[in-house]
């Protein structure tokens, strides 16, 4: 059995040097990957990746995740050459839909094409391929050539998706997927039957992609405080995730009451409103001891990934510092 990967996830809102140092601890403590979200209005991500790269020397790399329908799929590839190149070799790509996209007015029809599309392309590109990608949405002509190093393997490909087309689609073409804003170990079985669907088509083996599964994280010594900033920070990504959870059955108006709040601006308000046992399906929180038998489940589940997300801590340095000397350690793998 392929050993879990232990991860953390990054938003990209930190000042220059926050991510070289938070980077280099996580390393230290044994972390193994190292990803920075793409949210929407947030920085993007190539510029704390590279910082992050320079700053370590094992730890694998990558957005989680770049969005095709905001950023062309030919930069994306360019983006990803950079980072492989300054991490040597390190670097993986993550690519999904994304959401909240409206309110920029992108028009977000046939996601599972433009993912589809969006790999064949970024993989011709680096891989040196001049035959050409035919394509609807994003075609390469045929002797189209980069005109810089390529990396002496393609990254691995990673999809982001709630959605059983699309988790399809990654048996099909990816190495991994994430659901993120999940700490539910149902959701790995839910994924491996929906990716092995997609491998087979693909002549794949039904494991061939790896399931990674992530979200908000907040470990302290005061469990009680760390269970309570968990609630305030995930309280905006329960109001789109929790409802396409399939294995999941939430109290009555919940959903409804939590986004009326965080629409209003009361994310703390939001929070309080959200049950223990619907918090533990979506965010990582407590003490290190608690943290640490949240993920040990998903490890159990099969997970290739446990990624925990910002803000990990009561502040950052002592989020990193807890989950790579009090939580890794307990975390059978």
């Amino acid at each position: 059995m392929t050993r879990c990967e232990i991860g953390l996830g990054l938003q990209s809102d930190k000042a220059p040097g926050d991510y070289a140092r938070l980077a280099a601890a996580a390393e230290e403590h044994g972390i193994d990957v190292l990803s920075v979200f793409g949210d929407l209005l947030y920085q993007p991500p190539l510029v704390p990746l590279l910082e992050m790269a320079a700053a370590t020397s094992r730890v694998r790399l990558g957005a989680a995740c770049w969005n095709p329908f905001t950023t062309h799929p030919y930069e994306l590839a360019g983006q990803l050459a950079a980072l492989d190149r300054l991490s040597d070799g390190r670097a993986y790509c993550g690519l999904a839909r994304g959401t909240w996209l409206g309110a920029l007015g992108v028009d977000q029809r046939r996601p599972v094409a433009h993912l589809r599309e969006a790999v064949a392309l970024v993989r011709a590109l680096l891989s040196g391929d001049e035959d050409g990608v035919e394509g609807s949405i994003y075609p390469l002509a045929p002797g189209t050539r980069l005109r810089y190093p390529l990396p002496a393997a393609v990254p691995p490909v990673l999809i982001g998706t709630w959605g059983e087309q699309t988790a399809a689609l990654a048996g099909e073409v990816a190495d991994e997927l994430k659901v993120g804003g999940s700490a539910n170990p149902a959701m790995v079985g839910v994924m491996r039957e929906w990716t092995a669907a997609g491998a087979r088509r693909a002549g794949r083996p039904d494991d061939a992609v790896g399931i990674v599964v992530g979200a908000v994280t907040v470990v302290d010594e005061d469990g009680d405080a760390a269970r309570a900033r968990a609630r305030t920070e995930v309280a905006m990504y329960l109001a789109v995730v929790a409802g396409l959870d399939p294995t999941v059955t939430l109290p009555e108006g919940l959903l409804e009451e939590v986004g009326a709040k965080v629409a209003a601006g009361d994310d703390a308000g939001a929070g309080a409103a959200v049950p223990d046992d619907v918090l533990d399906l979506f965010a990582f929180s407590g003490t290190p001891e608690q943290v640490a038998a949240q993920a040990q489940l998903l490890v159990d589940a099969g997970a290739a990934r446990v990624e925990f997300g910002t803000p990990h801590g009561l502040t950052d340095d002592r989020g990193v510092e807890l989950l790579g000397t009090r939580v890794l350690p307990l975390i059978t793998r």
